[in-house]
C-alpha cells in the first residue's frame, strides 16, 4: 500500500508557558494561577498538532536552536507522530518562547511572544527535501517589520491558492467584520485564489473568484475554557477538508466545528473525532 502524502506546515514553533487564571491580573500585583503548563506552540506547529489528531499525515518545517526547549518541542512532535525531518536547525539565535495567560471567565487569551533572532527557513532548506511527498503546503506568513504596527506577529497564512487572514490582521487593516475584510482585501490576492477569514463568535467567511460570499456560523462549546490556538485549529480543519477534496463550504463548516470544540477544553487532545 502506497504511503499517504502528507500536509507540510511551514512556520513558527515555540514554547508556550501557559498560566490559567480566574481573573486577568492587574498590573504590578502578585497573582496565583489556577494551573500552569508547558505546551508546544506556534501557529504552524499547532496546526500540525490538530492535523495529526484528525488523522492526517503531516510534517513541520521551521527553525529550532539546540537546547532544553528544543528537546521538549521535538519530544512532543514525535509523540504526536509529526514528521520533523524538515526542521531547520540553526547555530545562531534561541528557540522562541511565549508567556500565555488564559482566562476562562472572560474567554480571553493573552500572548507575549519573545520572537528571538532565530533565522527563518530559506530556499536552500527547501532544496534539501523532496516536495513530492506532500500533497499540500501551508505557509505561515509573519510580518517582521517592527514599524508596521502593534501586532508584528500577524497570523496571515498562504496555502497554495487559499489565503487565510486572521481577525487581528483584518482589524490591523481597518476592517470590522469578516465580510468587509474579504471584500476589501480580495483585490490584493493572486487571481483565482480563495480568501478565508475566521472571526471567533461570528464564524468564518470565504470569498472566491466567482464573487460568492460563503459563511459558516460558529459552534461554541457549552462552557468556554481555552481559546488559545483556536485560529490554528480552524486553519487545520479547513486544510484537512480541502486536502481531501472537500468544498470550501464544507471546509468552513468543519473548521468552525473543530475550532469550537477545541475552545471547550485546555490543549488539543479533545479534538479527536468521537
Amino acid at each position: 500500500m502506497a504511503e499517504r502524502k502528507k500536509i507540510l506546515c511551514v512556520g513558527l514553533v515555540c514554547l508556550d508557558i501557559i498560566s490559567v487564571v480566574e481573573e486577568y491580573p492587574e498590573e504590578d500585583t502578585d497573582t496565583r494561577c489556577v494551573s500552569q503548563r508547558w505546551q508546544r506552540g506556534g501557529n504552524a506547529s499547532n496546526s500540525c498538532t490538530v492535523l495529526s489528531l484528525l488523522g492526517a499525515p503531516c510534517a513541520f518545517m521551521g527553525s529550532l536552536a539546540a537546547g532544553p526547549v528544543a528537546d521538549f518541542i521535538m519530544a512532543d512532535f514525535l509523540q504526536r507522530a509529526i514528521d520533523v525531518s524538515a526542521v531547520a536547525w540553526q547555530v545562531k539565535g534561541q528557540t522562541p518562547s511565549a508567556c500565555c495567560v488564559v482566562c476562562p471567565s472572560s474567554g480571553s487569551r493573552t500572548v507575549l511572544l519573545y520572537d528571538t533572532d532565530l533565522p527563518d527557513v530559506t530556499a536552500q532548506d527547501f532544496s534539501r527535501i523532496d516536495l513530492a511527498q506532500f500533497k499540500w503546503i501551508h505557509w505561515e506568513v509573519r510580518n517582521q517589520n517592527q514599524s508596521s504596527g502593534p501586532n508584528t506577529h500577524h497570523d496571515q497564512v498562504l496555502v497554495v491558492f487559499q489565503v487565510f487572514v486572521s481577525k487581528d490582521v483584518a482589524r490591523h487593516f481597518g476592517f470590522d467584520s469578516p465580510e468587509a475584510a474579504l471584500k476589501g482585501l480580495y483585490p490584493r490576492v493572486k487571481k483565482g485564489a480563495v480568501l478565508i477569514c475566521a472571526w471567533a463568535e461570528k464564524g468564518a467567511d470565504a470569498l472566491g473568484p466567482d464573487g460568492l460570499l460563503l459563511h459558516s456560523d460558529a459552534f461554541p462549546p457549552e462552557t468556554l475554557v481555552d481559546t488559545l490556538g483556536a485560529g490554528d485549529t480552524f486553519n487545520a480543519g479547513v486544510l484537512h477538508t480541502l486536502s481531501n477534496g472537500g468544498s470550501v463550504q464544507d471546509a468552513l463548516t468543519f473548521g468552525c466545528r473543530v475550532a469550537g470544540r477545541k475552545c471547550g477544553f485546555h490543549g488539543y487532545d479533545g479534538i479527536r473525532e468521537k
